[in-house]
């Protein structure tokens, strides 16, 4: 069994680590990785707006370059690249690489011409044809363009902006790619849950833009529809306008930001306010190495990961004060002009290309409950949040991510692992009334009786979605690892979480999901995203943190505890694994992921040792 004295200084090793990143106020930024993908679709952005305006070829040849460089030098031996630096090659991510290499070289940069092999910027790869041609031959072996239209499916939220990008590379005419209904981005916002868009809630920018551009390349050969997407264009350009953020990045992505961007300049607007503003985003992105991340930062989410991680002593009054302050600066209070989300909700990010979603809003509101502040506005800010979350729980209980009842597509979906945050969140608040009167008198009965009733659904939604083997898949992470790149351990724990906070852990589903949790534990004591995958702090922690709350589960919840006190004490709990989701399947990972469920898996170890406690010595 672990030793007690050993996980105590487990726990200040990792929480002395986690507080030292963070700023000076108590809030984390964190750092999101590098992103071959982000760098290929901003290098074609910046050559695009280069091609029709030569005159900024010096401003963004450097930037150019040392992002081909950055490329060359992290191309994976077989020839492809992945969504880091980290992860497996990929047919996406391949071919926006590829496509970016031929449309610089087709347009004939000096620096990067077939007779300047050994030049500086390909010096650790070789030349710009050696690079080429072992993609050429990934993507010859993995399918081609045929392989992206079968990844995605009928989401053409990423399928049709990489198959545009190779169109603008001049790697595929315009005639197979899918048109887009822009038009449609002239509807008001509530009528996009009615007509089944082929993307996303969240791409709007891309159906208008990448629509539009593909429009202006292929137009439709029926006279009416193509009359009316010429009547729309400059409306939904004003729309574009309209919705995007001060920083110029649409969600604070390179990708969405550059597809955008890329798509405006080939049709000779690269002077539009929206691909001016969509190119000082990606100059202000970039980083030291000539790489981009996939999103600037994820600072909100991190900093209330960060929170609900640690000891309560282990963050000072003065701090928890600071923290409290600057979480509810963050609380959205107007209607968003992207989702149209009501106020009330929390974006991923303190930046101005955030939306408020049903992930960050349960994660800060769990944050501000467990900082115990007495800031007289958290009362007011904490029934905003709970009144947010009830308006966008769906019809089938679960919760989406950003928009109530689209549902057409998996990423505006009920999803388990949300759904499982709202409702943790629901009993965080319910507890904190508790704590102030001897019932609920303190809340409305009207509000009350939601809040019950929200909480029946969920659970009845969870309890629908389990997999017959008691798993549940979640939708913001996965594991490379695993079959169909799917992360039952994670889905898994965060379900169980909720399962725990209300007390339910009894319920049939969640001894199903427990047991299969502790059946994929690996030999070395870890745990992967799924059986017989490689172990991860990541995973390890979350799964372990859950096995906790059951005493009978105590072996493999202590050797996965001791697992993690290796990695403590061998100083390798800080490598980070790829398993994060950033919209389809686009992956990245955080640099402080790792720390920051090490320290909560120790934090709730040491919160449960008693006597009694049969799991610690």
């Amino acid at each position: 069994m672990t030793d007690l004295n050993r996980l105590r200084r487990g726990y200040d090793a990792a929480a002395k680590c986690l507080l030292s990143e963070a700023g000076p106020y108590g809030t984390w930024e964190g750092e999101l990785s590098s992103s071959p993908l982000s760098t290929a679709t901003a290098i074609a952005a910046l050559q695009l707006v280069q091609r029709t305006n030569p005159a900024r070829a010096a401003e963004f040849a450097p930037l150019i370059q040392g992002g081909l460089q950055w490329l060359a030098q992290c191309q994976n031996p077989d020839g492809g690249w992945g969504d880091t630096i980290k992860s497996h090659s990929n047919i996406s991510t391949a071919t926006l690489v590829y496509a970016s290499f031929h449309l610089v070289k087709s347009d004939a940069i000096a620096a990067l011409a077939p007779s300047a092999a050994g030049s500086p910027c390909f010096a650790a790869s070789g030349s710009c044809d050696d690079v080429m041609l072992r993609a050429k031959g990934y993507l010859d072996d993995h399918g081609g363009f045929d392989a992206i239209r079968r990844r995605y499916g009928k989401d053409h939220t990423f399928s049709v902006p990489i198959l545009t990008q190779c169109a603008l590379a001049g790697l595929l005419p315009w005639d197979q790619l899918t048109p887009l209904p822009f038009e449609l981005g002239w509807l008001p916002h509530w009528f996009y849950r009615w007509v089944h868009l082929p993307v996303v809630s969240y791409a709007l920018p891309a159906l208008i833009a990448i629509g539009q551009v593909r429009h202006y390349h292929q137009p439709s050969r029926n006279p009416l529809l193509r009359w009316i997407r010429q009547a729309s264009v400059k409306p939904t350009l004003r729309r574009l306008e309209s919705i995007q953020p001060e920083s110029g990045g649409f969600l604070e992505a390179t990708p969405l930001t550059s597809f955008v961007t890329m798509s405006l300049a080939a049709m000779g607007l690269n002077e539009h306010p929206v691909a001016r503003k969509g190119i000082e985003f990606l100059q202000a992105s970039v980083r030291p190495d000539g790489s981009w991340p996939i999103d600037t930062n994820l600072a909100t989410w991190v900093t209330t990961l960060s929170v609900n991680a640690l000891r309560p002593e282990s963050i000072t009054s003065f701090k928890a004060e600071a923290i409290t302050d600057w979480l509810l600066h963050q609380q959205h209070r107007v209607v968003h002009r992207y989702t149209n989300a009501a106020p009330g909700g929390w974006a991923w990010t303190d930046l101005s290309g955030g939306v408020p979603d049903a992930d960050d809003t349960p994660g800060a509101i769990l944050a501000l409950l467990k900082l115990n502040s007495a800031n007289p506005n958290l009362p007011s800010a904490l029934l905003a949040g709970i009144n947010w979350l009830l308006d966008l729980q769906n019809r089938d209980g679960g919760w989406p991510t950003f928009c109530r009842g689209w549902g057409a597509l998996p990423f505006d979906r009920s999803t388990p692992d949300l759904t499982a945050h709202a409702l943790r969140a629901l009993r965080g608040w319910l507890t904190f009334h508790e704590r102030h009167a001897s019932d609920h008198s303190s809340i409305e009965p009207h509000l009350l009786h939601r809040v019950n009733m929200a909480v029946k659904r969920g659970f009845s939604f969870l309890d629908r979605t389990q997999h017959s083997n008691g798993t549940w898949f979640p939708l913001w992470f996965g594991n490379q690892f695993s079959a169909d790149e799917e992360n039952p351990v994670y889905g898994v724990a965060r379900v169980l979480a909720a399962y725990r906070d209300w007390n339910r852990l009894h319920d049939q589903s969640a001894q199903h999901a427990i047991k299969w949790l502790a059946s994929v534990q690996n030999p070395d004591g870890g745990w992967g995203g799924a059986a017989e995958t490689p172990s991860s702090t990541e995973e390890t922690a979350l799964a372990a943190e859950i096995l906790l709350a059951q005493p009978e589960f105590s072996v493999p919840a202590s050797r996965g505890l001791d697992w993690l006190l290796e990695r403590v004490e061998s100083k390798m709990f800080q490598v980070p694994a790829p398993i994060g989701l950033y919209f389809a399947k686009l992956w990245y990972f955080e640099r402080l992921y790792p720390i920051i469920f090490t320290v909560s898996a120790f934090a709730r170890a040491i919160e449960q040792a008693d006597p009694a406690n049969s799991l610690l010595k």
